[in-house]
């Protein structure tokens, strides 16, 4: 794990510009957003090809379907919150029924807008999303992940959603190419597999190091697309370990936890301990302090954890 921090939003506009480098079909479409999510050099380089429509999501998805429809590759980012809840039903029909060729991204995912409060939290973005027939969801883990999630999300044919966050985050694993679909296998252990997504990779990893300087043997698993899931792999978790703990920073109905419980019961049912934010209007604050609050921090995972084991 490097130390050096990087912006997922900056690293994720400058994935997209890369790649727009060599594929004139990526446009990007804009909700007064697009200097937030990091396309500040598409704009200026690519005048053309990036499109500001101000504060009005629902019809920035309405037009996203329809450039689709001519062959290009829109590029939609903004507030999660602001590209899932609000347009949902354009989200629904214009994109997920047409099937159209739309990539929807939701920056300061989960709770880390922080200090903006409830309506700027997306804590139940993973569950309705999931809900629209055959739309990819992403959820990268760190930067190297997220601009390689990126080129995989732009390759795909088809809609995609995915959620990066806000907090400037460390690398966590050697780049390599992002297949969609497929977890990691991290860390194997056989006491408990932990099953994470999205930057609480981190968190989780720093729990792993504890739980195994108290004794204990943790399989870790990253799993950067929640929608299609890898049903192998959690197949795998639950019978070698017996017990399934996941975390996320998402409401804990709906989610991930809810995905696992739903893969295991079909194929090898285990108990499971859902780690994430309750179903409420979640505090707002400083972003670590409010995990901390909800235990999802390092140290409130291993007593979570803990707890789970010796039940």
């Amino acid at each position: 794990m490097s130390k050096e921090l990087r912006d997922p939003r900056k690293t994720f506009g400058s994935a997209v510009f890369e790649a727009a480098k060599t594929n004139e079909d990526i446009v990007v479409l804009s909700a007064d957003s697009g200097g937030s999510s990091g396309f500040g050099e598409f704009k200026s380089t690519y005048p053309d090809r990036y499109f500001e429509f101000g504060i009005m999501e629902q019809g920035v998805v309405g037009v996203a379907s329809g450039l689709a429809t001519t062959g290009k590759i829109p590029v939609f980012c903004a507030i999660a919150p602001f590209v899932t809840s609000r347009p949902y039903e354009m989200f629904r029909n214009d994109i997920g029924y047409m099937r159209q060729n739309v990539k929807i991204v939701g920056r300061n995912g989960g709770i880390s807008y922080s200090d903006l409060g409830a309506t700027h939290h997306s804590l139940e973005d993973f569950a309705i999303i999931r809900m629209i027939p055959d739309v990819v969801i992403l959820s990268p883990q760190d930067p190297s992940e997220i601009e390689n999630a990126v080129k995989a999300m732009l390759d795909y044919n088809g809609p995609v959603y995915m959620r990066i966050g806000n907090q400037s985050i460390p690398e966590l694993f050697e780049s390599k190419p992002f297949e969609i679909g497929k977890g990691n296998l991290i860390r194997d252990g056989q006491d408990v597999a932990i099953i994470s997504t999205g930057s609480l990779t981190a968190n989780v990893l720093d729990a792993a190091k504890v739980l195994e300087d108290k004794g204990y043997n943790p399989m870790v698993i990253g799993m950067p697309t929640i929608n299609p899931i890898d049903e192998e792999l959690i197949e795998y978790a639950a019978r070698k370990t017996g017990k399934i703990v996941t975390v996320e920073e998402h409401y804990i109905p709906g989610g991930l936890g809810s995905i696992v419980s739903e893969v295991c019961s079909k194929t090898f049912p285990v108990h499971i301990k859902m780690l994430g934010v309750p179903k409420t209007y979640a505090t707002s604050g400083p972003y670590n302090e409010i995990l901390e609050f909800y235990g999802l921090d390092a140290k409130g995972i291993v007593n979570s954890v803990v707890d789970f084991i010796n039940k």
